[in-house]
């Protein structure tokens, strides 16, 4: 579906959400790494929403507790303290953090607040032990050049990490604490985005700004997009937790055309005579008889474990359910949604994909009768413990009553295709207040002079710099740039006697196709790569070696390079050792050398180098064996 992003008025606003490097945690003098193994000590928590300081309830957070879920939280004694358990008050604003949110504004030139003031930030998905997250306005304004066009900054926001999901399963959901209060600058941006393009375009420019500061996280995680996307007549959607850059052009995309179809399924739905009065009085009908005798696995299912079938009308809504939204999602899917999340349902089943599922046409016959369904009509179908299914029918009238009126105002969540699925409502202005137990921070002139008089370079002063300095053709000196070494990058090339080339290639090519293999490339560690190269200049290690290398420590990511050398068999080969394995393969191919002299030298190099490529300078083998050749033929022609 070819879309005029101009003609819908489509109006795009991200959130860009980056991890800061800095030495502990936002509020605690923990370290902001995560932990591998088992946990050393869990604790439980269920969390409740509570009033703003108006005598209101935030509808999002009143959402989540409704869930009634329980929430265990791993932790261990690095990585964590009594400030991530919600035990002990918050310490001081850490002031590394704020100087890089500081830095960054002043590059993209933001006004600084003359005061920072912590407000806390409710949220009741479990995700913070305390119910809320700390969060800070650090700057406001600024812009972003992106081919030509300014984009405008709204504000530039300091706040503590999420502590991160491990497992759900049925109603209790894990969280490991070892993220949580890890510093994080998050960018807004106006709404001033266009187009699915222009978006990726405006969070690499922020990214690559912000990666430019020195300052920040690397590895899966450590950055997400937020996107607020919007179309004319449509409504302001919110769609949390893109972490892959690639992925905001299609989610872009995705969101637009989904917005669109529901406008059209909102206008075919008055056309046939609907009106919301006509849905507000449907009531859940119990139909388990007309199904003792099914065939369908997952109606069968329930009603062995004693739970029931029930059926709601959904008057004009024939046809409907199964119109596709955007690739993989349906009206029918958006109504799957609201009734898993409200009623805890594995799903719904609706006459628009029926007969199916060894549902009858009989049984779908016996089933429009009971809920006097009209030819025109849906009849949605859930299975699973009563007041389960009540609830769940309950949210997808409402939902039902929402597509008549066109497309809901609330926030999803994106699935790895680009499309995303129903997580909350909106949440509202009652989720903010202030923090009483971190003091503010005046922002000074001094401070602010220190910080210019040392602000880092924009990308493309070292992009300039990088092509000049370490003779990087544009293309390589871009990539290094825009990929999480470049400070790597540049301390290994100033610090070794190591082609710069090979460095720049390493940290973006080379590990960015291990990726694409499968392979962890985020487990293996700065110091692990630093070995690498050391052990190049060293030459005792070959640089054909780097794959198998790279594969090698991300499989045992508390090793050492030089422990997968010997463990690998890639250790360089002593001499002796190589001149044996050369003049061995000299004598395999005796008769060739008899024959032609001195010509067979380029077959020979290639079976000598099969056997010890990676263990073995090509320059070394090549010296050794055009010596070993002229002995041999001198020998044969004696």
């Amino acid at each position: 579906m070819k879309i005029d992003y101009e003609a819908i008025g489509l109006k795009v606003g991200l959130e860009v959400h980056q991890e800061l490097d800095t030495r502990h945690k936002l509020f605690c003098h923990c370290p902001p790494k995560l932990f591998r193994g088992e946990p050393e000590y869990t604790f439980v928590r269920r969390l409740r929403p509570s009033q703003s300081e108006l005598g209101e309830v935030d509808p999002a957070a009143l959402f989540e507790f409704l869930k009634g879920k329980t929430i265990v939280y791993e932790a261990n004694r690095e990585t964590s303290c009594l400030v991530e358990m919600d035990e002990e008050p918050p310490g001081p604003l850490n002031d590394e953090a704020l100087d890089i949110c500081l830095t960054f504004a002043l590059m993209v030139g933001a006004q600084p607040v003359d005061e920072v003031h912590v407000m806390r930030k409710i949220v009741v998905d479990g995700s913070n032990t305390t119910g809320f997250q700390r969060t800070c306005v650090v700057a406001l304004g600024g812009e972003i050049e992106v081919e030509g066009k300014r984009i405008h900054l709204e504000q530039i926001c300091l706040e503590e990490d999420a502590a991160r999901k491990i497992a759900e399963e049925g109603g209790v959901v894990r969280y490991r604490i070892d993220r949580l209060g890890i510093p994080l600058i998050e960018v807004t941006t106006a709404p001033e985005i266009g187009s699915p393009s222009e978006a990726r375009k405006v969070a690499h420019a922020i990214g690559r700004i912000l990666r430019a500061t020195g300052r920040v996280r690397r590895g899966l995680g450590t950055i997400r997009q937020d996107l607020n996307i919007s179309i004319r007549g449509g409504a302001l959607i919110e769609i949390k937790g893109v972490q892959e850059l690639d992925l905001v052009e299609k989610v872009v995309e995705y969101e637009a055309m989904r917005q669109l179809r529901l406008l059209e399924i909102a206008e075919e739905l008055r056309s046939r005579g609907l009106k919301p009065e006509d849905l507000e009085d449907l009531e859940p009908v119990d139909v388990s008889d007309l199904f003792r005798e099914t065939r369908c696995r997952i109606l069968r299912r329930e009603l062995k474990r004693k739970g029931r079938i029930y059926a709601l009308r959904l008057p004009r809504f024939g046809g409907l359910l199964g119109r596709e939204l955007c690739p993989g999602r349906r009206l029918g899917t958006e109504m799957a949604d609201r009734a898993k999340f409200w009623g805890g349902v594995e799903g719904i089943l609706h006459t628009d994909e029926l007969p199916g599922y060894d549902i009858t046409a009989e049984e779908v016959e016996a089933l429009r009768r009971r809920v006097d369904a009209e030819p025109g009509d849906a009849v949605v179908i859930v299975a699973g413990e009563a007041e389960r299914c009540r609830r769940a029918l309950k949210a997808v009238l409402e939902r039902a009553i929402e597509a008549l009126e066109g497309v809901p105002s609330e926030t999803r969540a994106a699935n790895p295709d680009g499309t995303t699925h129903y997580t909350r409502p909106r949440p509202g202005p009652a989720r903010m207040y202030p923090e009483t137990d971190v003091v503010s921070i005046p922002i000074t002139e001094e401070r602010l002079r220190r910080l210019r008089e040392n602000l880092p370079e924009m990308p493309e002063e070292k992009l300039r710099r990088f092509m000049e300095e370490y003779k990087l053709n544009e293309k390589l000196a871009r990539q290094i740039i825009d990929s999480e070494y470049t400070a790597l990058f540049e301390e290994i090339a100033r610090g070794l006697k190591v082609s710069p080339t090979l460095i720049a290639v390493t940290l973006t090519e080379t590990l960015k196709s291990l990726s694409r293999e499968g392979v962890r490339v985020d487990l293996i560690g700065d110091d692990a790569l630093r070995e690498i190269f050391k052990l190049i200049e060293e030459r005792a290690m070959m640089k054909e070696a780097i794959p198998d290398v790279l594969t090698w420590l991300a499989e045992h990511p508390d090793s050492t390079a030089r422990e997968a050398l010997r463990e690998l068999g890639l250790e360089l080969l002593p001499r002796e050792e190589l001149e044996a394995i050369i003049k061995a393969k000299i004598e395999e191919n005796i008769k060739l050398l008899k024959e032609r002299g001195q010509r067979p030298f380029g077959p020979l190099m290639g079976r000598v180098m099969s056997e010890v490529r990676g263990r073995a300078n090509p320059a070394e083998v090549q010296e050794i064996l055009r010596t070993l050749i002229s002995e041999r033929l001198k020998k044969l022609k004696s």
